[in-house]
């Protein structure tokens, strides 16, 4: 069973409304096979009124996403977020899911202190490449729904590819406010920007709208503030953000500097190593930074493991 079937069947257990047809299911990942236009992968929810006692009491038990007042909702429009390549193929949506319970759990012991003390800022999670194309936006996403899958954690996706936010393309947020609105204006509430899902435990934050001056507000005291507000907000919650590519951009350096922990996406038989090692140069003074290899094979107890990322036409191993 999926990430995505465990997040449908808690729905159900918890006497919701099964999804329709937008309801989040695996599917498959590259650039190549294009994005979509802005409304195509998340659609907003009608409103759904007050929470009632019986949805308080499973929310406290996590079995719902927290909801606050403000934030808009959307909903997953599975076969576009397939079709943008930014879920596995469904044939091998159990064993990707499998390989990001692994990638998962180092970053989870950081965060938490579970084998000592908590990495600083552990909480923040960037995900980068060296170059384009190597699998970071997928790693991002499909990082982001296997924390939602823990029982005591919720997890917050922001889309910080200011540049090529494919994220919020996807999900059809493009035109919505996101991080660079929190960060050029200080009288934005931040959680009244941040957009529930009906994934439980998944919420998302967009892009908003493109700033020439995007890596001094990166880099900017607000950023940091921001930061730290949607920390307080949710102490159970862990910040997922998709970064731009580290040897292409300086507002990845920006964003870089208030995260607490670094994965970066390398493309097995791809990527130069003079090019992995420069990109780490720019985050290795991260109280963490570790390494995906995307798209490789390997044998593993008789079988093949495959690590998808963004391939033109489609993953291959």
């Amino acid at each position: 069973m999926s990430l995505i079937e465990k997040a449908i069947r808690k729905m159900q257990d918890a006497g919701r409304a099964t999804p329709g047809p937008n309801g989040i299911q695996p599917g498959e990942t590259g650039p190549g096979s294009g994005t979509l236009p802005a409304g195509e992968g998340m659609r907003a929810a009608e409103p759904t009124g007050p929470v009632s006692a019986q949805q308080a009491a499973r929310l406290t038990r996590g079995l719902m996403p927290v909801l606050r007042p403000g934030g808009p909702a959307l909903r997953v429009n599975t076969p576009s977020v397939r079709a943008a390549g930014l879920l596995p193929p469904e044939h091998r949506a159990r064993q990707v899911s499998q390989q990001y319970r692994r990638i998962k759990r180092p970053l989870l012991a950081n965060a938490l202190g579970q084998s000592g003390a908590p990495v600083p800022d552990g909480h923040l999670i960037m995900v980068a490449s060296a170059m384009p194309g190597e699998g970071k936006t997928f790693t991002a996403l499909n990082l982001a729904l296997s924390i939602a899958s823990e029982r005591d954690l919720r997890v917050l996706l922001v889309d910080a590819d200011v540049a090529k936010p494919q994220l919020s393309q996807v999900l059809g947020a493009r035109d919505a406010p996101g991080l660079l609105d929190l960060l050029r204006d200080e009288s934005r509430n931040v959680e009244g920007v941040v957009c529930h899902t009906e994934i439980p435990g998944l919420s998302f934050l967009p892009a908003g709208a493109q700033a020439v001056e995007a890596t001094e507000l990166l880099s900017s005291a607000r950023m940091r503030t921001v930061c730290d507000e949607l920390s307080r907000a949710d102490r159970s919650r862990l910040v997922v953000f998709d970064s731009p590519p580290l040897l292409l951009s300086t507002e990845s350096h920006a964003l870089a500097q208030v995260m607490g922990q670094v994965v970066v996406v390398v493309r097995a038989g791809t990527t130069l190593r003079e090019q992995v090692q420069e990109a780490v140069g720019h985050v290795n003074d991260r109280p963490y930074v570790g390494l995906v290899l995307n798209q490789s094979v390997v044998v593993e107890l008789g079988d093949y493991g495959y690590y998808y990322g963004d391939a033109p036409g489609g993953p291959s191993p």
